[in-house]
């Protein structure tokens, strides 16, 4: 039997996308935590991937790697994302923080993120960001001062050396991947915690319950997005869960997605095709919370809607601003009508529903429209105006 024999061709380009060539956060000899070993690639440093100016939305993020706190995935986990964000018109500033590894332990970390968050946000003219859309993300360990940022940017972690530190800490909003989150439970990462606190200190002792951010999280922690697998038997998915559910439980908007399959440290994980998906959840989640667009304008519109002059008793419209840094929004159609409200602006509706409640008819089924009918080309068009409180949005959808 003859097998067939097959040859890879792997073509490698240069992106058009990449980082400056790094800074320090702070300036020389003013360092917090310096040791006299530590040597210039010893320093925290950020690296800026500014998004390009046509299609920057003023948005950014302060990148975490991950590593155990022993070192820094700077490509899957710093690299690879900054060129993610850049491609989404976000600002990304991957900071290459300091690492229990070479000495450095807790509040040397915290310090280091607060500080490039308070470099980002006095930056924001220079590389045209909103101050008001500065997030952090953090991958594993990353994950973990990535939470510390979100829930103890009050927390006072080193002495200011400049006018830099009049900014502040929090972020506006947290993204949390495969994140190290609870050093006060058995299911922590050991290594992330001696890494971090310089020991091996119990889960019950004050100095880990100190960091584990599931007992941190106040009314004013930021909104947080959260990905993990199941399969993680690194960082098991407890961590997050901890960490969502005290979100719920100080009201925090928050959204999680935990797959099934995946090992712990993916990254994008691009040649997954389920997995990956993660970074389409986490793109709509910030378009729709509103942190690539900024402040958004909605109002409220109503609307009736009927198939085959039936009303639809259960469906949904959806609002399609065309600027797509803006919000999508799904209403739910009850009844025969909508209400909501939509951002102010003008773009593309699409409709999914069907009137079996109405007619019985067994060949009746849900059908979804971006047009009057399945025979027209003609795409339904809003327009939602900042002054017109109650916009009606009045159509019939004929489906046969």
């Amino acid at each position: 039997m003859k097998c067939a024999s097959f040859l890879a061709l792997v073509i490698f380009s240069s992106s058009s996308f990449a980082a400056d060539e790094g800074t320090p956060i702070w300036p020389e000899g003013k360092t917090p935590y310096a040791k006299p070993k530590d040597t210039e690639s010893g320093r925290p440093m950020v690296f800026v991937y500014q998004a390009d100016e046509k299609s920057a939305n003023g948005a950014a993020v302060v990148v975490c790697p991950g590593g155990g706190y022993g070192g820094l995935a700077l490509d899957h986990e710093g690299h690879q994302i900054g060129q993610f964000f850049q491609e989404m018109g976000v600002t990304a500033v991957v900071l290459h923080y300091r690492l229990g590894s070479q000495g450095h332990h807790f509040p040397t970390q915290l310090a280091d993120v607060q500080r490039a968050i308070r470099w980002t946000r006095s930056s924001s003219e220079k590389f045209k960001i909103d101050p008001g859309r500065i997030g952090v993300m953090g991958f594993s360990a990353g994950g973990h001062l990535a939470s510390m940022a979100a829930t103890k940017f009050d927390e006072k972690a080193y002495e200011p050396s400049d006018a830099i530190d009049d900014a502040s800490a929090r972020p506006n909003f947290a993204i949390l991947c495969y994140p190290v989150i609870a050093m006060a439970q058995d299911f922590a990462h050991g290594g992330s915690r001696r890494n971090l606190l310089g020991g091996n200190f119990a889960p019950d002792s004050d100095e880990a319950k100190h960091v584990s951010s599931d007992l941190n999280v106040t009314d004013k922690t930021p909104p947080t997005f959260i990905f993990h697998t199941d399969d993680d038997t690194v960082v098991p998915a407890e961590n997050p869960v901890s960490f969502y559910l005290a979100l719920r439980k100080h009201k925090i908007p928050a959204e999680m997605h935990i797959y099934k399959p995946g090992p712990h440290g993916v990254g994008l994980f691009a040649g997954d095709p389920v997995l990956s998906t993660w970074s389409k959840h986490l793109t709509d989640w910030m378009r729709d919370s509103g942190f690539l667009s900024g402040d958004v304008t909605r109002n409220s519109v109503s609307g009736k809607v009927a198939l085959d002059g039936h009303p639809v008793s259960w469906g949904s419209v959806t609002f399609h601003p065309e600027n797509p840094n803006l919000p999508v929004t799904t209403l739910r159609i009850r009844n025969g009508g909508f209400k909501g409200d939509v951002a102010a602006t003008t773009g593309k509706l699409t409709f999914a529903g069907s009137i079996w409640e109405k007619t019985r008819d067994p060949k009746d089924r849900v059908i979804t429209l971006d047009s009057l009918s399945p025979s027209s080309a003609e795409p339904v068009l809003f327009e939602v105006k900042a002054d017109t409180e109650n916009a009606p949005l009045n159509f019939d959808l004929k489906s046969r």
